[in-house]
């Protein structure tokens, strides 16, 4: 460590910055330098560039606050008593639908109305939850898409909206006729058929019938659509200023679109880069109607989402909806436009070089400045809460490690440049075992990956859930077998950015990270291939050896692969079991290749190939769900 610098190092450590970190490429230390200790302090807000300036600033640094209490989450004893279940998880806007019950399937993007077929679907097999990916609003760009890179995660994207359950719809004959013509129609089955998103198609079509059924809200008359305005009144009242800036941000980044071909706030003129700015409020004013338009969509989207909930609690699922809180928010989005005092400046979030990604990773969008969290008493990590567990009997904390410490990345270094800013952990798990009490919901960790000793202990000590990876749980021997797995848990196959089980089959994955760059070479790919084959026969044997399979040998297929390990992971003390859509589907290509940028492959952007009811009526399917015993099924609807 360097010794001349000795004020900077004790202001760094005081506002969270770690003195280093140990490689996960070789072990080895790796110390935090002086200038990113520099760049970090800053990006807080306080001068760090001089001794005597970092004196300064530590006298003037309030006394740490005292630990706060430790009032636990509301957990699954309380939920469940002394049941273990399954659900079912999935990327939604992926789902490909017929229209049940006479519904008209929705076009290319998976919305609100397949998500309560899937609950039906999902009810009917005795599942306890639906997990589904997050709905935060995004930017919505062509040819790219990410739930995990949203602009708001406290409001929703309204691509998720099912224009068939907007009430105004039964009354308005312009909108009937839209949904009704050739035209609109043509467009909409173009989309259907097509095996990848396009978000921005699926935005022209869904909102030529949302306007005029937004102008239908604001016009009708009789005692619905008075009561339909006092509910969008009282929703507004309840969201306050977040709503009103939201629904500006939007309004503007559609005017500033047209003309500067740029949705985000950070390439927008400088009169509007800031809520509170004159430029902003006229904006506001003058724009009223488009203001209320964006409002109302969130309206809609809440209650529909309100309605897909209280019908999971009919159908019997004991848990509900298991919803997703992503990591973080765009740099050129709404919370960070609508308040940039809670964002630290001029750093980015990332990870430092691993063995996946030698050169690490930077994630591009900024952090939550843990000091400014508590200057503002958590009420926006509150909100934050109260807006995702909203119709929600679960949530997943995204990268759950950013509670402890996240890898902050000076602007323009690189993630060797960057080093671990530690969080308040204690203040942030107070105010979510509140909020998880308050909702009565389950929280589930993502706490994969390199994880503090003592970490894991401490969420479940708190009531959380923890995560756990059929292909993470490993050791040099083999795959641990699954009386191993903890008892609070979500025990799953594969996440997000990990191929579904088919894939272990075919490699697929493999050629798509050859193709994208990824794995530099023929030879690199021969090479990753073996090791796929040994990793395939060590789970086979592992398999086997529980019971689950007949021998060691590679099974037949990809459906014996995923009946094995269904019934492997239902076999484990896991409190929570859940299988993916896409393994029920067979799908062989990942939703996801993480390190891997949208130009060299599009991410996120992969449909499924089935509908629901076809997905569910495979054979596939119901030998998975054959697989699941009888003690483990919670709902029949």
């Amino acid at each position: 460590m360097a010794e001349d610098r000795p004020a900077l190092v004790a202001l760094a450590r005081r506002l969270g910055v770690e003195d280093g970190y140990h490689s996960a490429l070789d072990g080895e230390w790796v110390e935090t330098s002086d200038a990113a200790r520099e760049r970090l302090v800053a990006a807080m807000g306080f001068p760090g560039e001089t001794e005597r300036s970092a004196l300064r600033a530590m006298s003037d640094l309030e006394e740490a606050r005292g630990a706060a209490p430790a009032r636990r989450c509301f957990d699954a004893e309380t939920l469940l008593g002394d049941r273990s279940v399954f659900g079912i998880f999935a990327n939604l806007y992926s789902v490909r639908s017929e229209g049940a019950g006479g519904r008209p399937a929705s076009a290319g993007f998976g919305n609100l109305g397949d998500l309560a077929d899937l609950v039906d679907l999902a009810a009917a097999e005795g599942a306890a939850f639906v997990g589904i990916n997050p709905l935060h609003a995004t930017l919505r760009r062509p040819g790219r898409f990410c739930p995990y890179a949203p602009v708001s995660r406290l409001f929703r994207d309204p691509l998720y909206l099912d224009p068939e359950r907007v009430p105004e719809l039964a009354s308005h004959p312009e909108a009937r006729r839209t949904l009704a013509s050739p035209a609109w129609q043509q467009r909409a089955e173009a989309l259907r058929r097509s095996d990848a998103l396009d978000v921005a198609a699926a935005e022209g079509v869904l909102f030529e019938l949302l306007r005029p059924l937004h102008s239908a809200f604001r016009s009708g008359e009789g005692d619905a659509a008075d009561e339909r305005r006092r509910a969008f009144a009282a929703y507004r009242d309840a969201q306050g200023p977040a709503l009103v800036d939201f629904a500006t941000f939007e309004a503007l980044a559609d005017r500033l679109e047209a003309t500067h071909r740029e949705r985000s706030a950070r390439s927008w003129p400088a009169e509007f880069r800031r809520s509170d700015a004159p430029a902003v409020e006229r904006f506001r004013a003058e724009h009223a109607a488009e203001v209320e338009w964006h409002a109302w969509l969130q309206f809609e989207l809440d209650r529909q989402l309100d309605a897909v909930s209280r019908a999971a609690d009919r159908a019997g699922l004991a848990v509900g909806l298991y919803t997703d809180l992503a990591l973080g928010s765009s740099g050129g989005g709404s919370d960070v436009w609508s308040s940039p005092h809670l964002f630290a400046r001029g750093v980015s979030v990332g990870a430092p070089p691993d063995a996946f990604s030698p050169q690490g990773q930077d994630w591009s969008f900024p952090p939550l400045d843990p000091h400014a969290l508590g200057r503002d008493g958590f009420a926006f990590w509150r909100r934050l809460l109260d807006a995702n567990l909203r119709h929600a009997g679960a949530l997943r904390i995204d990268h759950a490690l950013g509670l402890r410490r996240l890898f902050w990345i000076p602007e323009g270094g690189t993630p060797r440049d960057g080093a671990y800013v530690r969080y308040p952990t204690d203040d942030l798990l107070s105010v979510l075992a509140d909020v998880s009490r308050s909702h009565r919901a389950l929280l589930i960790a993502e706490d994969l990956g390199t994880v503090p000793e003592g970490f894991s202990a401490e969420l479940q000590a708190r009531g959380l859930l923890s995560s756990r990876v059929l292909l993470f749980e490993r050791d040099d021997a083999g795959f641990l077998p699954s009386s191993s797995y903890p008892r609070h848990c979500l025990a799953t196959a594969n996440t997000h950015d990990l191929p579904p089980l088919a894939a272990l089959i075919g490699d697929e994955d493999l050629v798509l990270r050859r193709r994208a760059g990824q794995i530099p070479d023929d030879a690199s790919l021969e090479r990753l291939g073996r090791e796929r084959g040994i990793e395939r026969r060590q789970l086979t044997r592992r398999l086997a050896a529980d019971g689950w399979l007949r021998s060691e040998a590679d099974p037949a297929g990809a459906e014996d692969l995923a009946a094995a390990v269904t019934a492997f992971l239902c076999a484990s003390p896991a409190r929570l079991v859940g299988i993916a859509l896409d393994d029920l589907a067979g799908e062989r290509e990942p939703i996801n290749l993480p390190g891997v940028p949208p130009e060299r492959h599009p991410s996120w952007t992969r449909r499924m190939r089935d509908p629901l009811p076809a997905v569910f009526a495979s054979s596939r399917a119901r030998r998975i769900f054959a697989a699941v015993p009888e003690g483990r099924r919670t709902s029949r609807s």
